[in-house]
């Protein structure tokens, strides 16, 4: 039995096998280490593929995939220093006693190169861990950004301060622009090969 749909790729610990985001029924898929059709090895976290999967075994093998949007995720603790824009927007949400706050984030030019999220952390790190892992989908944040800026691939970075008071996810709306490249290089997180990109 065959099953074409659409996913995101989420982060995995295990790099032999393909976690998956099912983007119309929000169920994951871990799929088998191998005997898969298509190049899952060069897929990275964020990706946005349409996939068919084949379920005639107990872990499903990917039969064919085509990349629709390439957008990378980025997964990083115990940042250190925090970028002034998430300070002050952090705090802004501390004084409003929410557990959650937002804007857009600007250049030197002052043009929109990105949307920033915080989030409170809850006691157990589980925040940081459940945008990692998938369990809290990342998806409603970035179709957002893609509603009102197009459908060009992005960047996505979810970061927690050393003090875990909070979570960050900025989206740069330019995929290597020069938003994405300095979050990059100021938290050692290097872009990965991207093959099939």
């Amino acid at each position: 039995m065959e099953d074409g749909r659409s996913y995101r790729v989420l982060a995995t610990p295990d790099e032999d096998t393909l976690r998956l985001f099912d983007r119309e029924s929000h169920e994951q898929i871990v799929t088998a280490t191998d005997g898969h059709d298509a190049p899952i090895t060069d897929l990275h976290p964020g990706y946005c593929i349409d996939a068919v999967l084949d379920w005639t075994s107990t872990e499903p093998t990917v039969r064919s995939l085509e990349i629709r949007q390439p957008t990378l995720y980025a997964f990083v603790d115990h940042i250190d220093p925090v970028f002034e824009a998430a300070q002050q927007v952090w705090q802004n949400a501390r004084m409003a006693g929410d557990s959650m706050n937002s804007r857009v984030t600007r250049n030197t030019d002052n043009e929109v190169n990105g949307v920033l999220y915080v989030f409170a952390e809850d006691d157990v790190g589980n925040v940081f861990e459940t945008f990692r892992d998938g369990s809290r989908p990342l998806d409603p944040l970035v179709d957002r950004v893609n509603e009102q800026e197009g459908d060009d691939p992005r960047e996505v970075f979810v970061l927690r301060p050393e003090s875990e008071a909070f979570v960050v996810v900025t989206i740069a709306l330019e995929k290597g622009g020069r938003f994405a490249e300095t979050l990059r290089e100021t938290y050692h997180c290097p872009r990965p090969a991207e093959p099939l990109a």
